[in-house]
């Protein structure tokens, strides 16, 4: 039956345009579709060319159970503009990182989660399950047969069509229980972008990270020599590392440079008797020592021949692409994360990371997101008026009477919770001039160190947790609900900047694509934007438009200014820090 006929039967079904129409795909054998009225299943070896017309014609807010149909949809030629991710939004609504499809349907049918069935499980229930419809997904208890969560549901077309009745039964309830969110519009808001923020993370895993694989290995052979050929050659290597520092200790002398109480060892008997060995602390000696200075240029080096040495390269990069797992939500804050170094690439590695022929980057970074979205989530008037400075810190620091940096650690520390070192006044100061912004986020601390969930301005939870001392341990107690209190007031802050985030970036998602471009690179607040070059200065612009309207979208304080400095480039390493 062709397209026209199914587009036709769907407005037939009462799937109105931009209405909600699930879907449940198998490449190969069919594609299951369901409305609020109805469903019916089109088998077909290429779902696409179902998809595609009914996009282009309806343009539908598509709903799916997870990860698995956006991994097929990215890999399509059909781009996807609207969707509602079951998956991603439970973990708006329960808080947590990875859930399965199963714990879902418990969660938004009231079945205790402990009691989910698993493929081979032998229990009480089974002989009652015996004679039962199979081909329905959910059991005669009320949870969802293993075998469909498993992977059953794709067996037939008809499984497919009632798949999709199933997701869309869950984003309903998922849309009633928004409802109860003291911002229901701005919890469904949201949701949308969590749903098209984990489709956007199907696409960079998919699509990867353009690299320069000659670079990338030439900056390894530079600090771990040309690739090993055995275990003897990679030993080689590593005694020739740790001599560049232990020269500095006079012949004799052996340590293992890997073990961190070795080197505080070394560094007493150099006389320097430091509590710990972190880069930080290390950084403020190392104008003072040049066996400090040494040690520092060792771990990058240590760092780049070992964790991306040769066999990351050879695991993690092909055909010119570097490509890991991305998650759109990390559970606490909800920020979007990736595996294979995407997210914690050493600086000297971003020359390796090159646009390709005829190609930029649009790179954009967003602009002291967080003391903005505390402005914005809190309503404090001087801190809204501070927003409209490019520099926000400086005009809080005339506030204060204090330098600017100080002013920075300062801000800083209230949202992440330290109240002690050189910016102790400053905090004073900032209860006093910022009085409403600093409510916030003690009242945020407070309900933290009661064990009280939270929720985010758009509506994700935050789940905090309590218990009682250990043993009756006041000590321990009070330590733990002063860490919960830190916590609460930090996560709330860091998941409404991830809210924010994930809607520019969505938004630039959608903006660039009619231009042949693509979000290659989403790492904590900056955007690397692939383009042809031609196109270069038109997405350089629409990634900078996008901030405020993401703003427009998501603050709930329009005064409100957030800002992002781009910039066009060939390789990331150009990028200003």
């Amino acid at each position: 039956m062709g397209t026209p006929v199914v587009i036709e039967e769907l407005a037939n079904l009462g799937m109105e345009a931009r209405g909600l129409l699930a879907v449940a795909l198998h490449p190969d054998r069919g594609i299951g579709l369901a409305t609020v009225a109805g469903s019916r299943s089109v088998a077909t070896d290429d779902p696409f060319a179902v998809i595609g017309p009914i996009e282009e014609a309806l343009a539908p807010r598509w709903v799916w159970w997870g990860r698995s149909t956006a991994e097929v949809l990215a890999g399509g030629p059909v781009p996807i503009a609207r969707c509602w991710d079951v998956v991603a939004v439970d973990r708006l609504l329960v808080g947590g990182s990875r859930v399965t499809i199963g714990q879902v349907w418990a969660h938004l049918n009231d079945l205790d989660p402990s009691s989910i069935p698993s493929m081979g499980q032998l229990d009480l229930l089974s002989s009652a399950d015996e004679g039962a419809d199979k081909d329905d997904p959910v059991r005669p208890d009320g949870y969802l047969r293993p075998e469909w969560v498993d992977g059953g549901w794709r067996d037939s077309t008809a499984r497919l069509a009632r798949w999709a009745e199933l997701a869309l039964r869950a984003a309903t309830i998922q849309h009633a229980l928004l409802d109860q969110r003291p911002d229901p519009e701005r919890a469904r808001s949201t949701a949308h972008c969590e749903s098209v923020a984990e489709l956007l993370c199907a696409e960079l895993a998919h699509h990867g990270l353009p690299v320069d694989e000659d670079e990338a290995a030439s900056i390894i052979a530079g600090v771990a020599g040309p690739r090993p050929t055995d275990r003897a050659d990679e030993e080689r290597e590593q005694r020739r590392r740790d001599g560049d520092v232990l020269r500095h200790l006079g012949p004799g002398h052996h340590v293992n440079l890997r073990n961190p109480e070795e080197v505080k060892s070394m560094l007493r008997r150099n006389g320097l008797d430091l509590p710990d060995t972190r880069a930080w602390r290390l950084e403020k000696l190392r104008d003072t020592s040049p066996l400090i200075d040494a040690l520092l240029t060792w771990r990058k080096a240590e760092r780049i021949a070992t964790t991306y040495g040769y066999g990351w390269l050879d695991e993690h990069v092909s055909g010119g692409r570097l490509r890991g797992e991305w998650s759109s939500s990390d559970g606490a804050a909800g920020r979007m994360t990736a595996s294979a170094g995407l997210h914690n690439l050493p600086a000297p590695m971003r020359s390796a990371v090159a646009a390709e022929p005829g190609h930029r980057f649009v790179r954009a970074d967003l602009g002291q997101i967080e003391p903005r979205v505390l402005a914005a989530v809190s309503g404090d008037p001087a801190l809204i008026a501070a927003t409209a400075e490019d520099d926000l810190y400086q005009p809080v620091a005339e506030r204060l009477g204090v330098d600017r940096d100080v002013a920075k650690v300062a801000v800083l520390g209230a949202m992440y919770g330290a109240t002690t070192g050189v910016s102790a006044g400053a905090l004073r100061g900032l209860q006093r001039n910022y009085p409403v912004a600093m409510a916030f986020l003690e009242e945020a601390a407070r309900q933290g160190q009661l064990g009280h969930d939270l929720f985010t301005i758009g509506g994700r939870r935050i789940r905090i947790g309590g218990g009682s001392a250990p043993d009756g341990d006041i000590d321990r107690a009070l330590a733990a609900a002063a860490s919960r209190g830190r916590y609460a007031r930090n996560a709330l802050i860091q998941g409404a900047a991830a809210e924010f985030f994930k809607a520019w970036a969505v938004i630039v998602r959608r903006r660039v694509s009619p231009h042949r471009a693509q979000v290659v690179l989403c790492l904590h607040d900056e955007l690397l934007v692939h383009t042809p070059v031609e196109q270069a200065a038109t997405v350089a612009d629409l990634v900078a438009d996008a901030v405020a309207e993401a703003a427009f979208y998501w603050s709930p304080e329009p005064a409100v200014r957030f800002l992002a400095e781009t910039s066009i480039i060939a390789r990331w390493s150009e990028a200003k820090d």
